[in-house]
């Protein structure tokens, strides 16, 4: 005679085992993955569907594709402005002492993303995307002045304005388009580097906020590149910093947005030091 089944309850499922004899013993399983729920009297299962459609995911426009890919490529470490050639005072900081290891490199990058060098540049990097935008001329030449001027030594001078110089070519020969030759034009000196991303990111109709915080990640990547071949830092190391300095990049770029020209300052005076200092080490990988 076939058998009372057995019935197996969890939170997550019910096991019911039928078991009949015959002539050759037959086991039959079914398991009916359920959800529960208790009640006063016991457990009530309900079934659970798995192909329950949610809301339709937003496609991308095409704009928007556009302009992820330009600036994933404008600043990888692989697009040709000489990044990897600069430490920005990180190699005189190695030498002294500051920085030996993962934690006093995120540190150190922390305070100068956040009260220094990276601070100062995405504010002039949204001004600059602003007057672009908005076709001032004469807030642009103002600004990209400024940002020349604010550099806090000679081999900075040289990182910044050689790297903006390279991004401005680059961009134009490559991904040139209306307006950005006229938008160029208005900078009657050196173009430092984050004015020329603003100015380029601007003329192609990039937002604001997307392209400043790519610029910032790039930053930020460029300095702990420097720092690996200099601490040494392993792949994993590096990649562990970078993500602890993700909600410091997003914090930057949200005070860099909201910023005005009188909000510009640093005090990060040590790093402004090693800057300085470089100039004069003895041995150098880097130009800065």
């Amino acid at each position: 005679m076939p058998q009372a089944p057995t019935i197996t309850v969890t939170s997550t499922r019910i096991t019911v085992t039928v078991m009949r004899t015959t002539t050759t013993t037959i086991m039959i399983m079914m398991i009916i993955i359920i959800t529960t729920t208790a009640t006063a009297t016991g457990i009530t299962p309900m079934l659970m569907t798995t192909n329950s459609a949610g809301p339709p995911a937003r496609a991308m426009t095409d704009a928007e594709a556009a302009a992820l890919y330009r600036l994933m490529t404008w600043l990888s470490p692989a697009f040709p402005v000489g990044g990897f050639s600069y430490s920005s005072g990180i190699e005189w900081a190695v030498e002294a002492g500051d920085i030996n290891d993962a934690a006093s490199l995120k540190d150190w990058l922390a305070a100068v993303l956040s009260d220094g060098s990276g601070f100062c540049d995405g504010v002039f990097l949204a001004q600059a995307h602003r007057a672009v935008a908005a076709d001032d001329d004469r807030a642009l030449r103002e600004v990209a002045e400024l940002a020349a001027a604010f550099v806090p030594s000679r081999e900075r001078q040289l990182e910044t304005t050689t790297q903006g110089r390279a991004f401005i070519e680059i961009a134009r020969a490559a991904w040139d388009c209306d307006g950005l030759a006229h938008a160029i034009a208005q900078s009657d000196g050196a173009i430092v580097y984050p004015i020329a991303v603003g100015i380029v990111s601007a003329a192609h109709a990039i937002p604001l906020e997307p392209a400043l915080h790519a610029f910032l990640h790039a930053l930020v990547s460029n300095w702990i590149s420097a720092a690996s071949r200099l601490i040494p830092l392993g792949q994993t190391d590096s990649q562990r910093v970078l993500a602890a300095l993700e909600l410091t990049v997003a914090e930057t770029a949200k005070r860099a947005i909201a910023a005005k020209l009188d909000d510009l300052g640093s005090a990060t005076f040590r790093a402004d030091l090693a800057s300085l200092r470089h100039e004069t080490q003895y041995t150098r990988l880097f130009r800065s």
